[in-house]
């Protein structure tokens, strides 16, 4: 019972240590303006010109309890908020869910782009035992927004068909007759409530560009990219 209640005393008075205090440093010597005899003045010796500038206070046991118990473990956050890119197959059926012709072999297509960039995009390889790649490359999300932006045409024709969206038999538009982005069609398009955030950065994309069929293209590209790359 001695020998845990002493190592007990000895890891709470570790833990009540300034992290980069000199005093503590059994290899510490003094300076030459230090007299022979004592010890190097206590805190940190260094100044921000000479170390890595930081707080030598460290979190309080009470901060840390509090953490844990609204955010959760680790193991638990990780999972949470972990930022994983959309699957080669869940991007195909994204794609179809929109109107896009994932099939289509013509050239420079939505669906010549996404059959020519499974490999770009970390797709697996089963024969190999090659599991696909989960994490967001430069390589694959520059190629999924190629995709976007090449589907953006086949996405505005065909969204008012789409199914899933439709109210009554009649599906929403993206945009009105005088160039300007519709919040339904948006929510349509991205799979949750349009903001008014969404209707200024989709409009600001039409007004911005050169035409606006170039800008509803641009508009279109974003919110996919916006909803389906994690950012």
């Amino acid at each position: 019972m001695m020998r845990y209640g002493f190592m007990l005393t000895i890891l709470a008075a570790t833990a009540a240590a300034p992290a980069c205090s000199n005093s503590l440093d059994p290899i510490a010597t003094p300076d030459a303006g230090t007299p022979i005899g004592e010890g190097p003045p206590t805190g940190t010796s260094g100044g921000s010109d000479t170390t890595f500038d930081h707080d030598n206070n460290t979190i309080s046991p009470w901060d840390l309890v509090n953490r844990l118990e609204v955010e959760g473990p680790p193991s638990f956050t990780s999972h949470m908020h972990s930022c994983p890119k959309v699957t080669y197959k869940n991007l195909g059926r994204i794609l179809t869910s929109v109107g896009v012709n994932v099939g289509n072999p013509a050239a420079l297509s939505a669906g010549d782009l996404y059959n020519g960039g499974f490999n770009a995009m970390g797709g697996p390889n089963f024969a190999n035992r090659i599991r696909e790649n989960l994490s967001i490359t430069t390589s694959g999300s520059s190629r999924e927004f190629d995709i976007f932006a090449a589907a953006a045409d086949e996405v505005i024709t065909a969204l008012p068909s789409i199914a899933r969206c439709q109210v009554g038999g009649v599906g929403p538009v993206l945009f009105t007759d005088n160039n300007q982005c519709r919040a339904d069609g948006i929510s349509c398009l991205i799979g949750q409530p349009a903001t008014l955030n969404h209707l200024d950065l989709c409009n600001l994309a039409i007004t911005s560009a050169s035409t606006p069929a170039i800008g509803k293209r641009i508009a279109v590209a974003s919110l996919l990219a916006a909803a389906y790359t994690c950012e």
